[in-house]
C-alpha cells in the first residue's frame, strides 16, 4: 500500500504487522473547516491526504491502496490538533490534566475499482463511494475511531520537565502515549493503537472487508520506500 504521512508512528505500527508499503508525502493543506465535529475533521483530513497521494500515483494498481490517517485529541471542548510552539503545548497538557479527553482519528483508504464490478457486482464488496481520480474510478473508503484517554494530575514541573524532551513536537495533544507521556495515563478505554496514530483494527476491519487481508506480503521480508 502507500501511505499517506510522514508520522513515524504509523510507520512502525505497518512495520509491526509485516505490511509493504511505500510512504508518499501527500500535497494536502490540513486546515480545519469551521463548524465540523472532531469526527467530521478527521475524516475530511484523511481523505483528503488519502485523495492528494492517489492522484500523484496514479493508476492505482489492484490490491495497493493509498491509506490516508489523521489524528486529534478533543478535550474542553476544542479540538487539539499538534502543537506547534512550547507555550500552546503546555497549555494543552493543562488541559488534559485529571481530565478525560477523546482522541479520534479519521481513516480513508482509496482502492482501484476491481475490473469487471459492474458485470459481476454481486462478487464485490465495494464499501464506500466511487469516484474518479487522476482519470481512473477509485474506491473511497472513509472511516473513524475514538479512544477515550484519562491523565492523572500533573503539575507545571512535570509539564515542564515533559516539555524539554521535545517528544511533544509532531503529535496531536502535545503528547506521545507511547513514550515518556505514558506517565501521565491512568486509564485508556478503547483501541491503545490509535492514540498512537493509527486505529490498527478499522484499518485491518476496511482491509479484510476489501480482500487485502490478510496481506499476500506475509512471510517475507519487506523495507519501506520513501517518496518525497
Amino acid at each position: 500500500m502507500y501511505l499517506a504521512s510522514k508520522s513515524p508512528q504509523r510507520k512502525a505500527l505497518l512495520e509491526a504487522l509485516g505490511l509493504d508499503f511505500e510512504i508518499v508525502l501527500p500535497d494536502y493543506d490540513e486546515v480545519d473547516e469551521a463548524g465540523l465535529l472532531p469526527a467530521q475533521l478527521v475524516e475530511q483530513h484523511s481523505r483528503g491526504k488519502a485523495l492528494s497521494v492517489a492522484a500523484r500515483v496514479a493508476p492505482l494498481m489492484p490490491g495497493r491502496p493509498v491509506l490516508g490517517v489523521d489524528t486529534l485529541v478533543y478535550a474542553g471542548g476544542r479540538a487539539l490538533g499538534k502543537a506547534h510552539d512550547e507555550a500552546t503545548a503546555r497549555e494543552y497538557l493543562r488541559c488534559m490534566s485529571g481530565q478525560v479527553h477523546v482522541v479520534y482519528s479519521g481513516i480513508t483508504l482509496v482502492s482501484a475499482l476491481p475490473q469487471g464490478h459492474a458485470e459481476h457486482e454481486e462478487l464485490y464488496n465495494l464499501t464506500g463511494e466511487i469516484e474518479t481520480v487522476a482519470g481512473q474510478e477509485v474506491v473511497i473508503d472513509t472511516r473513524h475511531a475514538t479512544t477515550d484517554v484519562r491523565f492523572a494530575r500533573i503539575d507545571d514541573a512535570e509539564i515542564d520537565a515533559y516539555i524539554a524532551t521535545g517528544e511533544w513536537r509532531e503529535r496531536a495533544g502535545a503528547y506521545a502515549i507511547q513514550g515518556r507521556a505514558s506517565a501521565f495515563v491512568e486509564e485508556v478505554a478503547g483501541d491503545y493503537t490509535n492514540v498512537v496514530g493509527l486505529p490498527v483494527p478499522l484499518m485491518v476491519e476496511m482491509l479484510r472487508e476489501t480482500g487485502l487481508w490478510p496481506p499476500r506480503e506475509w512471510g517475507s521480508t519487506q523495507d519501506c520506500l520513501f517518496r518525497y
